[in-house]
C-alpha cells in the first residue's frame, strides 16, 4: 500500500526523494509528498492524487537539504486530500507512516486534553503529536520516538525526523515492512528494497518489533528496551533501472504481451532441458509427498490461481486440498493436520493479511512454502521453502503477468507432487509436462486475438454489468476476469461456475448484460457448458465466447460473439486462457478513459488488514 522513503545524505535530497517515491507508484497510492530539513527547519510540499501534481508543487517551491522522508499515501483513516497527505508535521519532528495505528481515537482523545488541535482525519497525526508532546516535556528525539513507540498499537511501518537533527532519523517496524539501505557517506530508509535499487546494493530488512536510528555513519537497530540487535545486510538482487512503459500506451498492457517470455523463464526454472521432468528444490518435493492435505492459502487474484491449483493437486497428484482468502482464514481456527503444507502465493509477498495466515500456519506445525514474485520479502523471509515466479516487476496495480506466472509455478508443483506420490503414468507425465513446454509459443498465438477481442470491448464497454461463466478448472479464470474487469473499467461483474447460472444468477439475464464465456472444445465439461449457453440466449442474453476454432464452431450462430484462439491441452488451458480475459478488461478500461495502471481506491501492495 503506502510507500515511505528516508534519506540522509550529502546532496540535496529532494529530487532523490522524488525519484524514490516514483520506485513506489506501483504499491498503489492517492497522495504523496516530502518533508526535508534546511537550516534546521522542517519544510514540507505535500499533493493530492498522483506524483507529477507533487513535482509540479515542487517546481514552485523552496524544499531542498540533505535530510528528508517522502511518502505515496494510500488512503485508509482520512480521504485522499492534501491536507491528509504525508508527511504529517509540527514545529519539532516530521513523521511518514504505513499502516494503521488501531488505539488512535483515545490517544486523540487524550492528546485533546492536552489542548492539541488535530489538522487531518488520519490515524498517522496522533504519532507526529505524541512524540511532540515528549518532545516538550524535554526527552531526547530517541527517548521521545521510543515513549511514542511503546504507546502504539496496530500494524505500522514509520520514519521521523526532527527539527535541528541533521544527522538522524528514527524508524520503527511492526508489522509493515521497513528496510535499511546502507551507502558511502549517506543512509537510506525504504518500505521495500525496490526503492532503495538505484541508491544502494546494501539493504538490511528489519523485523517486527524493531527499532532504527539512522545517521550517515550507519543505523543502530535495536528494541524497546534500547537493547541492540543484529539483522544482517544482505547483498540485494534488486535492478536499480526503473521499468518503462517502452512502446505500450500502459504498463499492464505491456505486462500482458510479456507473458510468453516470463512464462518461459518461470518454467524454464523447473522444467530439465533434456529430460522434461519438473524438477523441484528436494525439501519442497519431500514436503509435499509427505503432505497428508495442503492448504493453499492468498488473496484477490493470487486466491483464484490458488483455486486453480486445486484441482491440479486433486485430479493428478490425487492430495487433498484446502483454499482460503487469507482474511478470512486464520479468524476460523481451522484444525491443520500433522506434517500438512500451508502454501502462500503472493506477488508482493508483503500481503498482511496472508502474512499473518502464514504466522498462524506456522504456530500449528505446517510446513510453509510461499510462492512470490518480489524478491527478499517478508513473506520469503519466514518461510520454510519458496518458490519463485520470474515475472519481474510489475507495475500495473491490476495483476496479469505475476498471476500467469504463480499458476504457471503451481502447474510444475502438482505435476512435480503426482510423480512424487506415484498417481501419473509416465505417459501422462510426459504429455502434460510437453504441453507446458508449448506454452510460451502458444501464449504468444494468444495475443494474435488483441485486435478481434478490442472489437468486442466496444460492446462490452457499453454495459453496466457483465456476467462471467466457466466450468472446471476454468472457473477461477471467470471469476479472474471479471475481477480484471471491476478493477480497472468499474463495470459491475460478477464471475459464476456455469452449472451455477440456473441457480439464481440467470435471473439477470436480458440484452444490456453481456455474458463472457470460458470453455474451450477439448474441455470434459464443453458440452454441459454448451448448454449453459443455451439456456443464456434463450432468455435474451448476449454471450461472448471464448473457445478454440471447434468450439467456435461448435456454437455458431448461437453465440454473439467469439474468439477462436488455437487448441490447447486442458490441463494447461487456464493459464492460457487468463490472457484474452485480461485484454478484454484492458481495452474496456481504456475506452472507458480509466486510469489503467493505477485504478481508483486499489493498492498492490496491501499492508493493512
Amino acid at each position: 500500500m503506502c510507500g515511505i522513503i528516508g534519506i540522509l545524505s550529502n546532496k540535496d535530497v529532494a529530487p532523490i526523494l522524488v525519484e524514490g517515491l516514483r520506485r513506489l507508484e506501483y504499491r498503489g497510492y492517492d497522495s504523496t509528498g516530502i518533508a526535508t530539513l534546511y537550516d534546521g527547519s522542517i519544510q514540507r510540499c505535500r499533493a493530492e492524487g498522483k506524483l507529477v501534481n507533487l513535482e509540479k508543487k515542487l517546481a514552485g517551491a523552496s524544499v531542498s537539504g540533505h535530510i528528508g522522508i517522502g511518502h505515496t499515501r494510500w488512503a485508509t483513516h482520512g480521504g485522499p486530500t492534501e491536507g491528509n497527505a504525508h508527511p504529517h508535521a509540527t514545529e519539532r519532528v516530521a513523521v511518514v507512516h504505513n499502516g494503521i495505528i488501531e488505539n488512535y481515537a483515545a490517544l486523540k482523545a487524550e492528546l485533546e486534553q492536552g489542548q492539541v488541535r488535530f489538522q487531518t482525519d488520519t490515524d498517522t497525526e496522533v504519532i507526529v503529536h505524541l512524540v511532540d508532546f515528549y518532545l516538550k516535556q524535554g526527552k531526547t528525539p530517541r527517548e521521545a520516538a521510543n515513549t511514542t513507540f511503546d504507546r502504539l498499537e496496530g500494524a505500522y511501518a514509520l520514519v521521523l525526523i526532527f527539527a535541528g537533527e541533521e544527522d538522524l532519523m528514527i524508524g520503527c517496524r511492526q508489522g509493515t515492512p521497513l528496510a535499511v539501505g546502507y551507502g558511502d557517506g549517506e543512509m537510506f530508509v525504504a518500505s521495500d528494497s525496490y526503492a532503495l535499487a538505484p541508491l544502494t546494493k546494501k539493504i538490511a530488512f528489519l523485523e517486527d518489533g524493531d527499532r532504527v536510528a539512522v545517521n550517515r555513519k550507519g543505523a543502530f537497530i535495536y528494541v524497546n528496551d534500547n537493547i541492540p540487535v543484529e539483522r544482517a545486510i544482505r547483498l540485494s538482487t534488486q535492478s536499480g533501472v526503473s521499468a518503462g512503459k517502452g512502446e505500450y500506451r500502459h504498463f499492464m498492457l505491456k505486462e500482458i504481451y510479456e507473458q510468453p517470455a516470463v512464462i518461459g523463464e518461470t518454467l524454464n526454472s523447473f522444467i530439465h532441458p533434456s529430460t522434461g521432468h519438473i524438477t523441484l528444490p528436494d525439501d519442497v518435493i519431500a514436503a509435499l509427498s509427505a503432505a497428508p492435505r495442503l492448504t493453499l492459502i492468498a488473496c484477490g487474484t493470487a486466491y483464484y490461481a490458488c483455486m486453480v491449483a486445486k484441482y491440479w493437486f486433486e485430479q493428478v497428484a490425487r492430495v487433498p486440498c484446502e483454499i482460503d482468502v487469507a482474511s478470512e482464514f486464520r479468524y476460523r481456527e481451522a484444525p491443520l493436520p500433522r506434517d500438512g503444507v500451508a502454501i502462500f502465493v503472493s506477488q508482493s509477498g508483503e500481503t498482511l493479511d496472508t502474512l499473518e495466515a502464514l504466522r498462524y500456519c506456522k504456530r500449528q506445525g505446517q510446513k510453509i512454502l510461499s510462492i512470490v514474485n518480489t524478491i527478499e520479502s517478508t513473506i520469503e523471509r519466514e518461510s520454510d521453502m519458496v518458490l519463485h515466479t520470474l515475472a519481474g516487476p510489475e507495475i500495473g496495480v491490476a495483476s496479469t503477468k505475476a498471476f500467469t506466472t504463480q499458476i504457471t509455478t503451481l502447474a510444475c508443483m502438482a505435476l512435480a507432487c503426482a510423480r512424487a506420490r506415484g498417481t501419473i503414468t509416465p505417459e501422462r507425465e510426459h504429455e502434460i509436462s510437453d504441453a507446458l513446454r508449448h506454452l510460451p509459443k502458444i501464449a504468444a498465438n494468444v495475443l494474435q486475438h488483441d485486435g478481434a477481442i478490442l472489437k468486442i470491448a466496444h460492446d462490452v464497454a457499453e454495459a453496466r454489468d457483465v456476467l462471467y461463466m466457466a466450468r472446471g478448472s476454468l472457473y477461477p479464470i471467470a471469476l479472474e476476469g471479471a475481477l480484471k474487469l471491476k478493477e480497472i473499467s468499474y463495470i459491475h461483474a460478477e464471475g459464476y461456475a456455469a452449472g451455477e447460472m440456473k441457480h439464481g444468477p440467470i435471473a439477470l439475464i436480458d440484452e444490456s448484460v453481456p455474458v463472457v464465456v470460458v470453455a474451450p472444445f477439448n474441455d470434459p465439461l464443453f458440452e454441459k457448458t454448451a448448454s449453459n449457453i443455451q439456456e443464456t440466449v434463450a432468455r435474451g442474453g448476449k454471450v461472448f465466447l471464448i473457445s478454440d476454432e471447434a468450439g467456435a464452431k461448435a456454437l455458431k450462430g448461437v453465440s454473439t460473439w467469439s474468439v477462436a484462439m488455437g487448441e490447447v491441452h486442458p490441463f494447461v488451458a487456464p493459464i492460457l486462457y487468463a490472457i484474452p480475459v485480461q485484454l478484454l478488461s484492458y481495452h474496456v478500461a481504456v475506452l472507458k478513459g480509466t486510469d489503467v495502471d493505477q485504478p481508483r481506491n486499489l493498492a498492490k501492495s496491501v499492508t493493512v488488514e
